[in-house]
C-alpha cells in the first residue's frame, strides 16, 4: 500500500522517504490533494515498466491493421522538395 505525502512534506522529509523506500515502502506525492508522482523502490520500477509494456503490446495486438501502402522518405519526414 502506498502512503500519501504532500509535495511540501516530501520536500522537507526527502531523506526520511528514501529510507522508507529502501525498506520497501512506496509513496504517492500529492499537490493540492491530487496525486502527481510516485516514489517507489527501483526494483518495483522494472515491474511497472514491464507491466506497461505488456499492456501496450496487448492493446496493439487487438487493433486492426490498415493497408497504408509504401511511404517515401519525403512523406515520412515531411521534407517537401
Amino acid at each position: 500500500m502506498e502512503e500519501a505525502v504532500s509535495a511540501a512534506d516530501a520536500n522537507r522529509k526527502f531523506s526520511v522517504l528514501l529510507r522508507g523506500v529502501r525498506s520497501g515502502r512506496s509513496y504517492v506525492v500529492t499537490s493540492h490533494g491530487r496525486p502527481v508522482a510516485r516514489i517507489i523502490p527501483a526494483a518495483k520500477r522494472e515491474d511497472v515498466a514491464s507491466g506497461a509494456r505488456d499492456a501496450l503490446f496487448a492493446r496493439l495486438e487487438k487493433q486492426t491493421l490498415i493497408e497504408a501502402g509504401p511511404w517515401t522518405r519525403e512523406e515520412l519526414y515531411g521534407n517537401d522538395p
